[in-house]
């Protein structure tokens, strides 16, 4: 079982790849992929020029930190938890930062992804999980 999480850990840190993939404009942009680019809250405040690469570097770390805990969790190092607090956290600010505001495409826009996240925060911190 503690394998099996550790995979999903990993692939949904993997998933944040794909906003990576739209940001940089490595595929045609198509509404139903969700991601527009903007932000509800910073590209006013920062413009696109900012606010897109921010984006980059946020769910790159959310990746990156995904893996990284996954790993940690195969291999059942004692710092796995910390791992999973910081992509759990890094992921669920930058779902939550860089929506665009609009209630079209959830899905496909994060919330999934941050209910996900909700999930390893509450049996993390609040559960314990995973044992060290």
């Amino acid at each position: 079982m503690t394998i099996a999480i550790g995979i999903i850990l990993m692939l949904h840190g993997l998933v944040h790849l794909w906003y990576v993939v739209l940001n940089q404009g490595l595929v045609e942009f198509r509404p139903e992929m969700g991601w527009t680019g903007r932000s509800w809250i910073l590209t006013n405040f920062l413009g696109a020029d900012i606010t897109q690469p921010l984006a980059t570097i946020f769910y790159s770390l959310a990746a990156i930190s995904f893996v990284i805990a996954g790993i940690g969790l195969i291999t059942s190092q004692n710092w796995t938890r910390l791992w999973i607090i910081v992509a759990s956290s890094i992921s669920a600010a930058s779902i939550l930062l860089f929506w665009d505001g609009s209630f079209k495409y959830l899905v496909e826009k994060g919330a999934i992804g941050f209910l996900l996240n909700a999930a390893f925060l509450i049996s993390t911190i609040w559960l314990g999980w995973p044992k060290p």
